[in-house]
């Protein structure tokens, strides 16, 4: 897939898609359903009030979560869809003992989405990141080169995602 990004635009990307509180928002609402607005808290307690607001914020402003009434916040499409993503993305990881043999899902799939990064610019196309403690072979390369498929499609099929804000491209 020739799909590339300008560097800003990846960057954007994956610092929203790699962000810890919105992976755990996006990936405990696929697992267990909406979140009624004042169970939140309680739902991610490992979360501050400031990263519960600005995960939800931030998923509801990409499409990735909406207000259902009567049941709290629920996935979208595009976040069922994102939550598939991070469970490959884990899947790889966690085959290939990235970032280390044991770590916690959101670790496994924020480090792959930072492999994965470079590969996202023309410069750079089709060529992720270092993968220091794997050690590259044809096994790991192929498996990364499929995680970065399904995160070109989505991001293809999600504009909005790689989108850079007006006032971060004057910054």
């Amino acid at each position: 897939m020739s799909t590339s990004f300008t560097p800003a635009e990846a960057r954007h990307a994956v610092d929203l898609l790699a962000s810890r509180s919105v992976i755990r928002l996006v990936t405990e609402i696929d697992d267990n359903g909406a979140i009624p607005p004042r169970r939140l808290a309680a739902t991610l307690p490992d979360l501050s009030a400031h990263q519960l607001r600005s995960a939800s914020d931030t998923a509801r402003a990409h499409g990735l979560v909406r207000v259902a009434p009567g049941a709290g916040l629920e996935l979208t499409e595009s976040g069922t869809e994102l939550a598939d993503l991070y469970d490959a993305l884990a899947r790889w990881a966690r085959r290939h003992s990235v970032p280390s043999a044991v770590c916690d899902f959101s670790s496994r799939v924020h480090h792959a989405l930072g492999l994965l990064a470079p590969s996202l610019t023309p410069e750079n196309a089709d060529r992720p990141g270092p993968l220091p403690d794997v050690g590259p072979n044809a096994e790991t390369e192929a498996d990364l080169a499929s995680a970065r498929t399904l995160l070109i499609q989505w991001l293809a099929d999600h504009p909005q995602v790689p989108r850079v804000p007006e006032s971060e491209r004057a910054a």
